[in-house]
C-alpha cells in the first residue's frame, strides 16, 4: 500500500519575486518615448510638413509596453505570471479603444455646445430667425410631448404583455407568436415605424397630415418590443419560491404578481424602461415622416405639425441659412441637450430603481 504522506507533492512553478510596482510606470514611460524616436528616426527626409500621427505612437508604444512587460515578467515571475500579464494588458487596451471613440465624442459635443448653451437657446423657437439667436425650446417641448405620450401607450402594453408571456402564457401556443412577432417588431428599421404611424393617421385623418400624434404613434412601435423584452426577463428573474410561498398562504395570482412579483423585480422593468426611452428619444427618420418639421411651439398632439430636438438638429445641419456658423452652434447645443436628457434618464432610473427595489433587511 501507498503511504499517502510520502507521496510526492506537485512543483510550484511560480517563482517568489514579482516585478516591482515601479516598473510598469518606468516601462510605460520607455515604451511612449522609444516609440517616439522610432516614429522621428522614419520620419521622411525634406518632408518639412510631415507631422507624426499621435494615435500611431501611441499604439506602437503600447506594443512595446506588452513586449517588454513580457519578458521581464518571464524572467523573473515565470511563464503562467508572463501569460497572465499580457492578457491583461491585451483587455485594457482593448478596453481603452473601444472607450475612445466615446470619449472623444462627448468632448467634442461638449466644447462644441457649450457656445450656444446660454437662456435663449432654451427659452426661444425658431420663429422668423434666421441668422443668430434663436433656440431649440419649441423642439424640446415636442420631444418630451410625444415621448411621454409613447411612453403612456407603449409601457403599459409592454408591461402587460411581459406579465401575461411569464404568468400565464407557458405553454401556450399565442405566447410562441408574441414571442415571434416581438423579436421581428425588434429588429424594424425606425423608418418603417414612421411610415407605418404617417399613413394609418393619412387613413384616419386625411391626406398629407403630419402631426404630434403620429409621431408618438411610430415611438411607440418602437418602444414596445424593448419594453416587453426587458420586462419579461425581469420577471423571470424572480425566484419561484416566492411565488410558492405567496400561493402557500392563500393569496391568489393577480395579488401575488401585483404585492411579489413586481416589487422584487421593478428596479430592473424600471431601467429597461428609461432605456426603451432613450432609445426612441433621439430617434429623427420616423420624426421626420410622421410629425414633421416647425419652427414654432406646437402644444397639440392632434393639430399641426410638431418640432423634435433631433429634427432640430438635423435641419441646423442641413439647412444652413445666411450665416451657416450660427446654424451649426445650435445643432451642436442641441445635440449636447439630448445627451444631457438621455443622462438624466439613466440617473432617474438608478434613482427610482434604488428607492423601489425591495428592503432586504428584516
Amino acid at each position: 500500500m501507498t503511504n499517502l504522506y510520502s507521496a510526492p507533492r506537485p512543483v510550484n512553478t511560480f517563482k517568489g519575486v514579482t516585478l516591482p510596482t515601479y516598473f510598469f510606470s518606468v516601462t510605460a514611460v520607455a515604451a511612449v518615448i522609444l516609440s517616439w524616436l522610432l516614429f522621428t528616426v522614419l520620419r521622411p527626409t525634406g518632408d518639412e510638413e510631415y507631422e507624426i500621427n499621435i494615435a500611431l505612437v501611441a499604439m506602437v508604444g503600447i506594443i512595446i509596453f506588452a513586449l517588454l512587460v513580457f519578458v521581464a515578467s518571464l524572467r523573473v515571475e515565470g511563464r503562467r505570471k508572463a501569460i497572465d500579464r499580457l492578457a491583461g494588458i491585451l483587455v485594457t487596451t482593448a478596453f481603452l479603444i473601444a472607450l475612445t471613440p466615446l470619449v472623444s465624442l462627448i468632448l467634442t459635443v461638449v466644447t462644441k455646445g457649450v457656445i450656444r448653451f446660454d437662456a435663449d437657446f432654451f427659452t426661444l423657437s425658431m420663429r422668423n430667425v434666421v441668422g443668430e439667436g434663436g433656440g431649440a425650446a419649441h423642439a424640446m417641448v415636442g420631444t418630451l410631448i410625444m415621448t411621454l405620450a409613447a411612453s403612456a401607450v407603449s409601457v403599459p402594453i409592454g408591461l402587460l404583455t411581459s406579465i401575461y408571456l411569464v404568468e400565464y402564457g407557458s405553454g401556450k401556443r399565442l405566447t410562441k407568436w408574441i414571442t415571434f412577432f416581438v423579436d421581428v417588431m425588434t429588429g424594424i428599421p425606425s423608418i418603417v415605424a414612421g411610415l407605418f404611424a404617417y399613413s394609418l393617421f393619412e387613413i384616419l385623418l386625411g391626406p398629407g397630415t403630419r402631426v404630434g400624434i403620429s409621431g408618438s404613434a411610430a415611438l411607440t412601435v418602437l418602444m414596445i418590443p424593448i419594453v416587453v423584452r426587458s420586462s419579461e426577463e425581469m420577471l423571470r428573474l424572480v425566484p419561484n419560491e416566492l411565488r410558492e410561498a405567496s400561493y402557500a398562504l392563500g393569496v391568489p395570482k393577480w395579488l401575488t404578481i401585483l404585492k411579489v412579483v413586481l416589487p422584487t423585480s421593478i428596479a430592473g422593468i424600471t431601467t429597461g424602461i428609461m432605456l426603451a426611452i432613450a432609445r426612441v428619444i433621439g430617434e429623427t427618420a420616423p420624426l421626420l415622416i410622421a410629425a414633421g418639421f416647425s419652427n414654432d411651439f406646437n402644444f397639440n398632439l392632434f393639430q399641426d405639425r410638431m418640432q423634435s430636438l433631433p429634427n432640430f438638429v438635423y435641419y441646423s445641419y442641413v439647412a444652413q441659412g445666411s450665416n451657416p456658423e450660427a446654424y451649426l452652434d445650435r445643432a451642436w447645443a442641441g445635440a449636447l441637450t439630448l445627451i444631457l436628457i438621455v443622462m438624466v434618464l439613466n440617473l432617474g432610473a438608478r434613482l427610482i430603481a434604488h428607492i423601489f427595489a425591495p428592503k432586504m433587511s428584516r
